[in-house]
């Protein structure tokens, strides 16, 4: 059987870059490994962002309802199976109910193709001021992970655990999570850290339909440059009527280099990369599209 990774973790946690690392370690030895990128938008930038890596790399991006993606979702997999992989990682989007991986695994005839080795949680110290919405979304991702990778602790401060405890028990969840379910993604042995298996745990569940409680903003061979998109993103974080912003991502082209944008409210990241698509995506909930239009153009 095919042995497949769940990476999951909140918008700008860091997802990517973790998959990047594990990826290149599987690579090394000698893993026949694809990398699933399964995400609700139109286009999919983090897809772009792994081009430097030699393996397959497949794609679900976008349908017109949640049932035709999950369909999507699952013929891909039977797809990727029947080509001869036997490791898969599967990278969702940032806002991702997991209850969608053990369902399609559970069915016939994934269930004899697919066997669940990680599921893996990237969490960000920074992340709070949640919606109720969120709360539910990070309870998902983080419940049954096996381990937490812990980002943006670059002086390996020791991590403040309660925030996500607290919203674990918001969801009558009984895992708590303690230092040992943690590793900072500075400091990580790959060779432990790929059998840290997945757990679960049940907790209340809740409707989220991504349609109308999270809305995503593309912006295609706009003209912008890199002073731009920083006071850009100043002000529609910081002012309420655009909606909540959670996250911005892209390339630019600019001064003949193209470089990747990922900013959320806590960090700008900002950097050179080989290729990009001319490409802005605004993404958060109860977002004012006409007024977000209005600012960018």
């Amino acid at each position: 059987m095919v042995k497949i990774d769940l990476v999951t973790g909140f918008l700008g946690s860091g997802k990517t870059t973790f998959i990047k690392k594990y990826a290149k370690y599987l690579l090394d030895n000698n893993y026949n490994l694809c990398i699933l990128e399964n995400d609700f938008g139109a286009v999919n930038v983090d897809m772009m962002l792994l081009d430097d890596l030699t393996c397959g790399k497949e794609m679900v991006s976008g349908a017109c309802d949640y049932d035709c993606h999950l369909r999507r979702f699952k013929t891909k997999l039977i797809q990727m199976a029947l080509m001869g992989y036997d490791r898969v990682i599967v990278e969702p989007s940032g806002i991702y109910d997991t209850d969608e991986f053990f369902d399609a695994l559970s069915e016939d005839p994934l269930n004899k193709l697919y066997e669940i080795s990680n599921i893996f949680f990237i969490y960000d110290i920074n992340t709070n001021n949640l919606s109720y919405e969120s709360k539910y979304i990070l309870t998902s991702e983080a419940a049954n992970a096996g381990k937490i990778i812990v980002t943006k602790n670059e002086s390996n401060n020791k991590v403040d655990l309660s925030v996500l405890n607290n919203i674990l028990k918001e969801f009558k969840c009984s895992r708590i999570f303690s230092e040992s379910d943690l590793v900072n993604n500075a400091d990580i042995n790959f060779s432990e850290l790929i059998n840290s298996g997945y757990h679960n745990y049940s907790y209340i569940k809740i409707p989220i339909n991504k349609e109308t409680n999270y809305d995503s903003i593309y912006f295609l061979n706009e003209k912008i440059d890199l002073e731009k998109i920083k006071a850009l993103s100043y002000i529609l974080f910081n002012d309420a009527k655009y909606g909540l912003i959670m996250r911005i991502k892209g390339f630019i082209f600019e001064n003949n280099k193209w470089y990747k944008i990922n900013i959320t409210k806590n960090e700008k990241e900002i950097g050179l990369i080989n290729d990009g698509q001319n490409v802005l995506i605004i993404i958060g909930e109860k977002l004012d599209k006409d007024l977000i239009t209005n600012l960018i153009k």
